[in-house]
């Protein structure tokens, strides 16, 4: 008996040095795996802080960033402005300069057909006129509506009651005389009329020379009167 209890107290020995040193390794690993959680722990800890500091940075240099732009937009547009006035002088001067051609080249023109007008002898312009002479006034003539309508130049209703109208009379035959296309041309008024209808073969063969005349706008278009022969209108157009 003696044996069988020393025999199970060395096996009891035995089992319990096996076990101390499984025990003391497995507490080990545990410290082991502890220790890098309360290290990370203040790495976590910090970080409400750094982000806590980092955005008054962001939003201190938000500021900087902004404020520069300003400045600089301040700049441009008057830097723009002053640009664009330059630009508005010059086509101020060209629009001068364009109307100042147009209206040289329209007193050329001018000039052109009052040399031209001068230099017409009396002959010529008989013959003009007597060419224009209808054989058949009630035949030949037509008014502004049978002819399509009026489409030359409309003289300015203030020009026309100041110069024109049945009040203002005058001759043909000392005013500026011109031919186109075979119609007789005269200038009036600071204007040129042509005469598009012909003029009554019963009239007078001088009468653009002896005969009072007017012009008027009536049935939406000009015509020329003899106050001699009232009521006979010869349609005429105007142009500059």
């Amino acid at each position: 008996m003696k044996a069988i209890g020393i025999g199970t107290t060395a096996v009891f020995f035995v089992l319990l040095g096996m076990t101390c040193p499984a025990f003391a390794g497995q507490e080990r690993q545990g410290e082991k795996q502890s220790q890098p959680q309360q290290r990370e722990s203040p790495h976590q800890q910090a970080s409400p802080q750094q982000h806590g500091q980092q955005q008054p940075q962001q939003r201190a240099n938000q500021p900087q960033q902004h404020t520069p732009q300003q400045p600089r937009q301040t700049q441009s547009q008057p830097q723009q402005h002053a640009q664009q006035q330059p630009r508005q002088a010059q086509g101020q001067v060209q629009h001068a300069q364009q109307s100042r051609q147009v209206q040289n080249r329209q007193s050329d023109r001018a000039q052109g057909q009052r040399a031209d007008a001068q230099q017409q002898r009396p002959q010529e312009r008989q013959r003009a006129w007597q060419d224009h002479r209808a054989a058949n006034w009630q035949s030949d003539h037509r008014n502004w509506q049978q002819r399509g309508g009026y489409s030359g130049y409309r003289i300015p209703e203030a020009r026309f009651n100041g110069y024109f109208g049945v009040g203002h009379s005058f001759r043909i035959g000392g005013l500026p005389f011109l031919t186109v296309g075979g119609f007789p041309r005269f200038q009036y008024g600071g204007y040129w009329f042509s005469m598009v209808d012909p003029w009554p073969g019963d009239w007078a063969n001088n009468w653009y020379e002896s005969d009072d005349c007017y012009l008027a706008y009536q049935d939406n278009g000009y015509y020329l009167f003899d106050r001699r022969h009232p009521g006979m209108g010869i349609a005429i157009s105007v142009s500059m």
